[in-house]
């Protein structure tokens, strides 16, 4: 399993955009600026407490494992993929 696949279209896009050397690099006296924006855009900062059946619990748990992630970070994901309108009921 390789790790696009745990990225969204648009992520995709940037990485493949990167590997095809689109990108230059920028003046080391703005690095630090642009550095500290990417950073904070990234942090996660919100914490939330939810209540799941045990049977949810042990389920997502468990995919979680498969895909080699923590489950806290599956769970984050399905909210980010929801929000940005990326579920589809099966």
């Amino acid at each position: 399993m390789n790790n696009k696949e745990y990225l969204d279209k648009d992520e995709q896009d940037i990485v493949e955009s990167f590997e095809k050397d689109e990108w230059i690099s920028i003046p080391k006296e703005n690095q630090k600026k642009y550095i500290k924006a990417a950073k904070k855009s990234q942090q996660k900062n919100k914490r939330i407490n939810i209540r799941l059946t045990d049977k949810d619990y042990h389920d997502i748990r468990v995919k979680a494992m498969e895909e080699g992630i923590p489950y806290q970070t599956l769970i984050s994901s399905i909210i980010h993929k929801y929000n940005k309108g990326e579920l589809k009921d099966s």
